[in-house]
C-alpha cells in the first residue's frame, strides 16, 4: 500500500468522519486538559470515565447506541455531583472518594452488561470504542456536547484560572470554589462522554491527560500549551488512523484505529520527555 493511496482511503465518509471526531475532541480536550493538568485532577478524570459506564450500559439496555449518549451524560453528572461534594465537605479524601465512586460504579455497569445475552461484543464496543463507524449523527451529537463542555470552561474562564492557582484567595474574593468546581467537572464529564462513543470507556482518559501534559514539557505558556496540544493530539490522530488502515490492507491485521491513536499520543509524550531526560543527565555529569 503506498503513501498516496493511504492519502486516498481518508477520503473515504467513514474515515474522514473518524478523523473529524478525533479533531473535534482534540479542540475540546487542549482546553479542558489544561485545567486537569493545572489542577491534578487525573485520577479523577479516570474515576469518571469509569463512572460513566453503568450510564453506557443502562442507555444500551434500554435503547441500544441511540441512548449510549443520554445514558451516559446522565451517569457522568451524577458522579461528578458525588465527587466534588463528598471532597468540599470533607467527607472522604479527594482519592478515597474517587475510588469508591470508581469501583462501585464500574462493577454495577459489569453486571449489568453481563446480564445482556451479546454481552461480550457489547462490553467489547463500550470499552474501546469503533472510532471508524462514528455515524453523521453521532458526530453531530458529540460536536454538540464537546461544545458545551468547552462553553462552560470559557464562561467560567478567569474564575478557573483564579481557583486553579490560589485558591485561598479565591475564597477571599468571595467566590464559590463549590460551584467552580462543579461547573469544572461537569465540563470534564461531559467531555469524557463525547470520546467514550469513539474511544471507548478505557481509552478516552488519555485525550484528557496526555497531550497536555506533552505540550507542557515544550512551553509553559498557557495558549501556547493549548495550542501544542491541540496540534500534538490532530497528529497523532492522523498518524493513528493511517497506522490502522495501512496494518489492515498491508499486513491483514485489524487494529483498532481509537487504540493505535493513543499509542501514537503516548509514543509523542515520550519523544518530549527526552530533551528533559538529557538535560538531568548533563546536569548529573557536571555535578561529578
Amino acid at each position: 500500500m503506498t503513501f498516496t493511496d493511504l492519502l486516498a482511503a481518508f477520503q473515504l465518509p467513514f474515515i474522514m468522519r473518524g478523523l473529524l471526531t478525533m479533531l473535534m475532541l482534540a479542540a475540546a480536550a487542549s482546553i479542558i486538559g489544561l485545567f486537569v493538568s493545572f489542577r491534578d485532577l487525573e485520577f479523577v478524570t479516570d474515576g469518571l470515565v469509569h463512572a460513566v459506564f453503568p450510564g453506557l450500559v443502562i442507555g444500551y439496555i434500554i435503547g441500544g447506541s441511540t441512548l449510549l449518549l443520554p445514558g451516559a451524560l446522565v451517569a457522568a453528572t451524577i458522579a461528578v455531583v458525588l465527587i466534588t461534594l463528598l471532597t468540599q465537605r470533607g467527607k472522604l479524601g479527594n482519592d478515597a472518594a474517587v475510588a469508591v465512586i470508581l469501583t462501585s460504579a464500574f462493577s454495577l455497569g459489569i453486571v449489568l452488561v453481563s446480564r445482556q445475552q451479546d454481552y461480550v461484543s457489547a462490553l467489547n464496543a463500550l470499552l474501546f470504542g469503533h472510532l471508524l463507524t462514528v455515524t453523521a449523527t453521532q458526530l453531530i451529537a458529540l460536536s454538540c456536547v464537546a461544545l458545551l463542555s468547552v462553553l462552560m470552561i470559557l464562561m467560567t474562564w478567569r474564575r478557573q484560572i483564579f481557583r486553579a492557582h490560589d485558591v485561598s484567595g479565591f475564597r477571599a474574593a468571595g467566590y464559590s470554589v463549590l460551584a467552580t468546581d462543579l461547573i469544572l467537572g461537569v465540563a470534564i464529564a461531559f467531555l469524557i462522554v463525547a470520546g467514550v462513543q469513539a474511544l471507548g470507556n478505557l481509552l478516552v482518559t488519555a485525550l484528557l491527560i496526555v497531550p497536555t501534559a506533552a505540550a507542557r514539557q515544550l512551553t509553559n505558556r498557557l495558549w501556547g500549551t493549548v495550542l501544542l496540544a491541540f496540534l500534538i493530539t490532530a497528529f497523532a490522530s492522523f498518524v493513528g488512523i493511517a497506522f490502522a488502515i495501512w496494518s489492515s490492507f498491508a499486513l491483514g491485521v485489524n487494529t483498532p484505529a481509537g487504540a493505535a491513536v493513543v499509542l501514537a499520543l503516548i509514543a509523542i509524550y515520550g519523544l518530549t520527555l527526552l530533551p528533559s531526560l538529557a538535560r538531568k543527565l548533563q546536569s548529573r555529569k557536571v555535578a561529578q
